[in-house]
């Protein structure tokens, strides 16, 4: 058995290294299982589905989309050049869905201003809130915790992965001794988190977002009545809208939404995909650009048409173009310490200050949970401001940029790179 990610299993199918393309054999004759198949980004759809479909049709492998909110990608769902002879493996979705029902999805018609929503978390002993951007996360979390510290808690990227962990651990505690909860997050609370609210409010986003938002609803279904969901909007001048990468699905799923009465609904779910990739076109499923300069060409499936004739395919171009995850963020080592523990970070910097360059690997990937990816115009901010440093920069580059003003990172929201030079009073005392 081998567990890996979406990441690794299409990269790997795509790329041009020895390395990536010698464990390949081993999917030939397997079953294939994709947890959460509706995540695979809208840019590179239709090359993904290529590789499943020649898989199952020439290696004899069994593919099986694992997902609340299945997608339709099937030609009978109307997805032009989907796939086909795709069988539902559970028995009676329908009925299913009727039995297992545990939550009420109840859209806010106006939208709702930062204060009007902090006022009903506010109300609720126990309650999830998740927005789209990290920033509004930070805003919203700080009024909430400026009116009731004790509860109020934030989960984002903001935060590095290590602060995360230790998050959860105490939210799930709080949770289940029934104490006071009012959590803030972004959408990274969606999966692989088992937490089990009595009542969430989720910002507009798409459907497949909003159905994993209501799966942290009375996940466990032990409440005597239904969990409640609620979808609400902000107003344009509280400057909380989705980001542009996520507009599209947010206006999708707002659209849907006014045509059907249950948002989760199987009809309703098939509705918001089958409207998603219409809007988005066959250009936009399969638009990374392969190549550079006047030779590129758009799209990964056009690329190999075009060269199949001679057999010439631009494997390298391919692999450099296909990407599941092109973000464009990039890291910053902050200095968290978990409570009752050793500090690792300065251990860590001062190892790496000093040791050969054939030995850092080792401290790299000990530093990996320390890490909160920003914008690299924010890193460039921090630099400039002296905020933080480039760790042996002349030979490293800014592979390890360390922040050297503590105060940026605080114990309940992370890192805020707004004003660099912020200092906290009583550190500004001599």
């Amino acid at each position: 058995m081998v567990v890996t990610t979406a990441v690794q299993f299409f990269e790997s199918l795509f790329s041009n290294r020895p390395s990536a393309c010698r464990k390949l054999h081993a999917i030939a004759g397997s079953v294939v299982i994709l947890d959460e198949a509706q995540t695979l980004p809208l840019k590179v759809l239709r090359p993904c589905l290529e590789a499943l479909r020649e898989l199952a049709r020439g290696y004899r492998s069994s593919v099986v989309l694992c997902t609340a909110t299945q997608p339709a990608v099937t030609v009978e769902a109307g997805f032009k050049g989907g796939l086909e002879a795709v069988r539902e493996l559970a028995p009676n979705p329908p009925d299913l869905y009727r039995r297992l029902k545990r939550v009420t999805v109840t859209p806010i018609a106006e939208p709702l201003s930062d204060e009007a929503l902090a006022d009903r978390l506010l109300a609720e002993p126990q309650a999830l809130c998740i927005v789209n951007s990290r920033r509004h996360a930070r805003d919203l979390h700080r009024r909430i915790a400026a009116a009731a510290p004790d509860g109020a808690r934030h989960l984002s990227t903001s935060l590095c992965a290590r602060h995360r962990r230790a998050e959860l651990a105490a939210i799930r505690r709080d949770i289940e001794d029934r104490k006071t909860v009012r959590l803030v997050s972004t959408s990274l609370v969606e999966a692989g988190v088992d937490f089990s609210f009595p009542a969430v409010y989720r910002a507009m986003a798409g459907l497949d977002s909003i159905a994993q938002a209501a799966g942290r609803c009375n996940r466990n279904g032990d409440l005597p009545e239904l969990g409640r969901v609620f979808v609400f909007d902000s107003p344009e001048e509280d400057g909380h809208r989705p980001p542009a990468e996520l507009a599209l699905f947010a206006r999708t799923g707002a659209g849907v939404l006014r045509a059907h009465d249950d948002p989760l609904a199987l009809d309703t779910l098939r509705a918001y995909f089958q409207q998603l990739y219409w809007l988005r076109g066959d250009g936009d499923l399969d638009a990374a650009t392969v190549g550079e300069g006047p030779d590129a060409i758009p799209g990964i499936l056009t690329a190999l048409c075009r060269h199949r004739s001679k057999h010439d395919f631009p494997f390298a171009d391919i692999a450099k173009a296909f990407r599941i995850i092109d973000s464009p963020l990039v890291p910053v080592i902050v200095p968290y310490r978990p409570a009752g523990e050793p500090d690792a970070v300065p251990r860590l910097l001062d190892a790496l200050r000093h040791a050969p360059v054939a030995k850092t690997g080792g401290i790299a990937r000990a530093l990996q949970p320390y890490l909160v990816q920003i914008p690299r115009s924010a890193r460039a901010g921090l630099l400039k401001a002296k905020a933080a440093e480039c760790v042996r920069g002349d030979e490293f580059g800014d592979q390890f940029v360390a922040l050297v003003n503590d105060d940026l990172y605080h114990r309940d929201v992370g890192l805020d790179w707004d004003d660099p030079t912020f200092r906290r009073f009583e550190t500004s005392i001599f």
